[in-house]
């Protein structure tokens, strides 16, 4: 007999337990060990409105099962609220910016979309869709929709109050594509899971606005790569935090401190410049060069003002790390799945063979 047998016929019942709970405690120490690195985090970071949340979606819809019509249903009742956000927003800029209504009959539709609590709108009834309807067909409205950059104003203005026939319908089921265009602010922390290569990819959404930051120091722990979002269209806009502040010059100054940060040294950067479609359509009436003087190219180039963009978040790498970057608009479902690809291919399949996943 051998040493450990004989001391094994020696032990009591009661040590034979002990010592069966604690192989089997570092059998599975050893199983969630290798898990983890079975589970990859990609931190998803950026101002606020950058696109966070819209990429989550696009991941779900690209890499998930996507949205079913009971899920589409759901997001009715926030098409709504965005709609009546939307003209609200209009409507006060319309008194602050002493624009004049085309037709009077508006300027008492204006009264009653005014009075409404946007976030108790659970259906859009017809006289308020009437109403929205006429005031998106006043002159007056229209100049102080051109004029948005000079107050706080949902990107898919437009998409929607274009479409409110459709939207007011008692029928109405979200598309994929009204989905993706819902405005919600990111609170606290989403995470949205999917395989690939047998590995599971974790996508964090933090808050991209300035309260929302504090929370993010926990989510900086193993994290494979960061995928920062920034708006290319929001040069000529201020914060909705803090009317001082350039939102561009802010969201610059957030990748300069992720770029430099010690908890990302070992993590790859991945920057998605997004929102090309809005920028295509601002810069033709709003020059770059008004709000960022460096700026040499000429009024309505769309490819120098990108390539001018890319090169300040660029100038932002001072550790001289390798970026990958892509151009992104992130509510065009073919062209996320077109970047995503790129990125699996070259970023995150690098990563999965040097941590030997594949």
């Amino acid at each position: 007999m051998t040493l450990d047998s004989i001391m094994a016929c020696c032990l009591s019942e009661e040590a034979k337990e002990a010592k069966r709970i604690n192989a089997e405690i570092e059998r599975q120490l050893r199983r969630d060990k290798r898990d983890a690195r079975r589970e990859l985090k990609l931190l998803l970071l950026g101002t606020g409105e950058s696109g966070k949340s819209t990429f989550i979606k696009q991941m779900r819809i690209i890499h998930g099962s996507g949205y079913s019509e009971e899920d589409r249903k759901a997001f009715a009742k926030l098409v709504y609220q965005n709609i009546i956000t939307a003209m609200q927003s209009i409507t006060r800029a319309m008194d602050s910016l002493n624009i004049q209504y085309q037709y009077q009959e508006n300027k008492e539709h204006s009264h009653m979309i005014k009075e409404l609590e946007a976030y108790k709108i659970m259906t859009l009834d017809r006289h308020h869709a009437d109403a929205i309807k006429s005031l998106w067909n006043d002159l007056g409205v229209r100049i102080c929709y051109e004029r948005r950059r000079e107050y706080q104003l949902l990107d898919s203005t437009n998409y929607y109050l274009s479409d409110i026939d459709r939207i007011a319908a008692s029928d109405y089921i979200p598309t994929d594509q009204d989905v993706l265009r819902v405005r919600v602010p990111t609170t606290g922390i989403n995470e949205y899971s999917f395989n690939m290569h047998k590995v599971c990819l974790r996508i964090v959404d933090v808050g991209g606005q300035k309260s929302e930051r504090r929370k993010w120091i926990h989510c900086f722990e193993n994290v494979m790569s960061v995928i920062f979002l920034a708006s290319l269209s929001e040069y000529d806009q201020v914060l909705e935090e803090s009317e001082n502040e350039n939102r561009m010059r802010e969201s610059l100054a957030l990748f300069h401190f992720i770029v430099k940060s010690k908890y990302f040294q070992t993590s790859s950067i991945i920057l998605f410049l997004n929102k090309m479609d809005i920028l295509q359509e601002k810069i033709l009436k709003s020059h770059l060069a008004e709000y960022f003087h460096e700026f040499k190219g000429t009024k309505g180039n769309v490819e120098a003002a990108k390539e001018f963009v890319l090169e300040m978040y660029k100038r932002q790498n001072e550790q001289r790390r390798s970026i990958y970057h892509h151009f992104t608009c992130a509510t065009d479902t073919e062209n996320i799945r077109r970047v995503f690809m790129d990125v699996r291919d070259s970023i995150l399949m690098k990563t999965l063979l040097d941590l030997d996943l594949m």
